[in-house]
């Protein structure tokens, strides 16, 4: 594998956790409770981009989708719902046989690979799709990965990434409130130092070949305890789309 962008202690970190990603209440519990909102601005942009109607029964049948860091599998089954051909990717090889097996017992088929961006960027694979979640703040080189991602898109594509913005409420949130407090993730899971700001992601993005069309924030609230998602509040979690011209 290519794999000058992969932090081996960033992998090490989700190798330790593999076992348990489609565990409700376990270290993965903040991706399943965001995992709607996550889930409502992916299916919108990809319907929007290629005028799909959502409210049939298999929408993105015809679209080939990348899930970059796909995990356990969590945003590549309901892609694999909805009709696209899915291809999950993950760095982390414990992950792989994890997705693998709640795929086949939940009847779908889904292409699992152990492997890299670049590597399958060098490989000459094509993608209408490549989603890219909350993976950019763990890489060790983001402009080079975005690059592969790019790289990995046909012409017309389209790129969602999300990540964590770079600020004290963020360090406040994502660190102290989910690690220390809550102890949703262990803690050490995220290096506030590695956090990248909206602009400078898009900033990435645009130095990477793509063309930057969206953001917005996730907004978690503490009373509710629910997500939604913002059009002006990015200061903690927040997504982008953009193309590939």
């Amino acid at each position: 594998m290519t794999t000058n962008t992969v932090d081996p202690s960033e992998i090490a970190k989700f190798e330790a956790m593999a076992a348990e990603w489609w565990d409700l209440e376990g270290k993965f519990k903040p991706l399943h409770m965001m995992n709607p909102v996550r889930l409502d601005y992916i299916t919108r942009q990809i319907a929007a981009e290629f005028g799909r109607d959502l409210h049939g029964p298999t929408p993105f049948a015809g679209l080939r989708i990348a899930d970059i860091g796909c995990g356990g599998g969590l945003l590549c089954e309901p892609m694999a719902r909805l009709g696209a051909e899915v291809v999950g990717i993950d760095a982390a090889e414990r992950n792989i046989p994890v997705a693998r097996l709640h795929a086949e017992q939940s009847g779908l088929t889904i292409d699992y690979r152990h492997t890299t961006a670049e590597a399958m960027a060098a490989a000459g694979e094509q993608f209408d799709v490549v989603i890219n979640m909350e993976v950019v703040e763990h890489v060790a080189d983001p402009l080079g990965y975005l690059t592969a991602c790019q790289q990995l898109l046909k012409s017309g594509g389209l790129h969602l990434c999300s990540t964590i913005n770079r600020n004290p409420k963020s360090f406040a949130m994502a660190i102290v409130g989910a690690e220390w407090v809550m102890r949703w993730l262990p803690k050490g899971t995220h290096e506030w130092s590695k956090f990248i700001t909206p602009n400078e992601l898009f900033d990435l993005m645009t130095k990477a070949g793509l063309e930057p069309v969206d953001r917005k924030g996730y907004v978690f609230n503490f009373v509710k305890f629910t997500w939604s998602i913002s059009d002006k509040d990015l200061s903690v979690n927040y997504v982008t789309a953009a193309l590939k011209p």
